[in-house]
């Protein structure tokens, strides 16, 4: 259900690097929350780097809610980034394993895709 790509790489380049793969596979990054940042803000101390950046490909998106609108709940996409001891981790909740809770027929190729996108832009960020 989770896929995983890690790295040693600094999570700020990988952050740049996410983004400059999202667009290059036709995906927007429509928001980046910075975990660390926004519960300091909150008066919450959270120790640990974790970036969460929302992604969508529009055109795939389209297809999706207007079979079932009700997946707009799990959208957009999101991907987290974050320290993992030595390694920085870059995960997201697999599109087809996030599809199959709502059950709805005809659309697990469109989920295949944007999987397989969202897996080489992870594998991009973290090279």
């Amino acid at each position: 259900m989770l896929y995983q790509v890690k790295t040693r790489k600094a999570i700020s380049d990988v952050a740049r690097d996410l983004e400059a793969a999202a667009q290059k596979h036709k995906f927007g990054v429509m928001g980046t929350h910075d975990l660390k940042a926004k519960m300091k803000e909150k008066g919450v101390e959270f120790d640990r780097e974790c970036l969460i950046f929302e992604v969508c490909n529009p055109h795939q998106a389209k297809k999706v809610l207007e079979t079932n609108t009700e997946i707009s709940t799990a959208l957009p996409c999101r991907i987290s980034v974050y320290r993992e001891g030595d390694e920085v981790v870059i995960a997201t909740i697999k599109p087809t394993a996030m599809l199959a809770l709502f059950g709805p027929a005809g659309l697990e190729s469109v989920a295949r895709e944007v999987e397989e996108a969202i897996s080489a832009i992870m594998q991009e960020a973290a090279q």
